[in-house]
């Protein structure tokens, strides 16, 4: 199986499951998140994945990960380049609030708009445009070619870099990436034609 791009959000992190907005903040999995990586590690195997290169951000969340999927496949060892390019969306002023609380206080309304538009950034922070604007091009310039060559390549990120990207493969709307939200440790598939254009995506959600 070769010009295959596998699409991975982090698994759950410490944030997640205390409901806090994290962004740039470098906190680590929680055991259900290292069961989540594990489980994606599993199903990859079962499909008869293996990789020739991994990509990951600067984020323990993802680089710890993407280190769990590669030891159930066996390719502890692999290529691994880690870029800030591919990080989370920075929250801003909203990093380490309970998103509850601040809808309670912000109002439903907003803080969906925060969290789920594609050109409205949180207080000092980005919106998904701004994200797109760093993660797109590092993703043109230096993952999918490396795709379109017949490697196999594995992605570690977050939901928002990762939406980013999907956005692009998709050939989603502003308003239909709004809708578009991707689970922890659920990896997305895509094979390619040698045209560049996507033949086949699959998505192993636990």
């Amino acid at each position: 199986m070769d010009n295959v791009l596998v699409l991975v959000r982090h698994g759950q992190s410490e944030w997640n499951a205390r409901n806090l907005f994290t962004g740039w903040k470098d906190v680590d999995l929680t055991a259900q998140g290292i069961a989540e990586a594990r489980r994606a590690g599993r199903s990859l195997k079962s499909a008869g994945h293996q990789f020739d290169i991994a990509f990951t951000s600067d984020l323990i969340r993802a680089r710890k990960t993407l280190g769990l999927i590669l030891e159930e496949l066996g390719q502890s060892g692999l290529e691994t380049l880690r870029d800030q390019k591919l990080n989370e969306r920075d929250y801003g002023d909203l990093v380490g609030l309970n998103k509850a609380e601040t809808a309670e206080k912000f109002g439903d309304e907003q803080v969906k708009i925060w969290r789920r538009s594609y050109d409205v950034a949180p207080p000092g922070g980005e919106s998904l445009k701004d994200t797109a604007a760093r993660t797109l091009p590092y993703f043109e310039a230096s993952i999918l070619p490396r795709v379109l060559a017949g490697e196999n390549v594995i992605v570690s990120a977050h939901g928002n870099s990762l939406r980013a990207i999907i956005m692009r493969l998709d050939k989603l709307s502003t308003d239909e990436i709004t809708r578009l939200n991707l689970a922890t440790g659920a990896p997305v598939i895509y094979r390619f034609n040698e045209d560049g254009s996507v033949a086949e995506k699959r998505d192993l959600a636990a």
